[in-house]
C-alpha cells in the first residue's frame, strides 16, 4: 500500500478509535459520578446551563475521556503509520486539542479545568501513546 495512503488511513483510524474511547468514557461517567442535582449532561445546552453546579469530582471523567481518547487514538495511529509515527501521533493530539479548545469555548468551564485539560490531556498523551506504540 502507498505509504501516504496508509498514513492518511492511520490518522482517520486514530481519530475514530480515539473518539470512540472518548465517548465511551463520557457515556459511563454519569453512572459512576452522578451529575449534580438538577444537572443535565445529556445535551450541550443543558451542560452549559448547569456547569456552574459541577464540583471538581465531576471533571474527573471528562479529563479521562480527553486524555485516554487521545492516548489510544495516537497509539493506534502510530501503530498503523507507514512512516513518521511520531508526526502521525501528534496529528491525532492536535486534532483532539482543537476539539478540546472548541468544547471549552462553548462550555466556559472553570479556569483550572481549562488549563489542566489543554496542557495535560492532548499533546502529552499523544506523545506518550506514540512512544508506547513505537517501542
Amino acid at each position: 500500500m502507498n505509504p501516504i495512503i496508509k498514513n492518511i488511513l492511520a490518522v482517520i483510524t486514530g481519530v475514530l478509535v480515539g473518539s470512540i474511547v472518548n465517548m465511551g468514557i463520557v457515556m459511563i461517567s454519569g453512572s459512576i459520578i452522578p451529575p449534580p442535582e438538577g444537572g443535565d449532561i445529556t445535551t450541550m445546552e443543558g451542560l452549559k446551563a448547569t456547569i456552574h453546579l459541577f464540583q471538581p469530582k465531576h471533571f474527573i471523567f471528562p479529563f479521562l475521556a480527553h486524555a485516554l481518547g487521545t492516548l489510544v487514538g495516537a497509539f493506534v495511529a502510530a501503530k498503523i503509520a507507514a512512516a513518521r509515527p511520531l508526526s502521525i501521533g501528534l496529528i491525532i493530539g492536535v486534532f483532539f486539542l482543537i476539539g478540546g479548545i472548541i468544547n471549552i469555548t462553548m462550555l466556559n468551564g472553570p479556569v483550572w479545568f481549562t488549563i489542566l485539560d489543554l496542557v495535560a490531556a492532548y499533546l502529552p498523551m499523544a506523545y506518550l501513546g506514540t512512544r508506547w506504540a513505537t517501542r
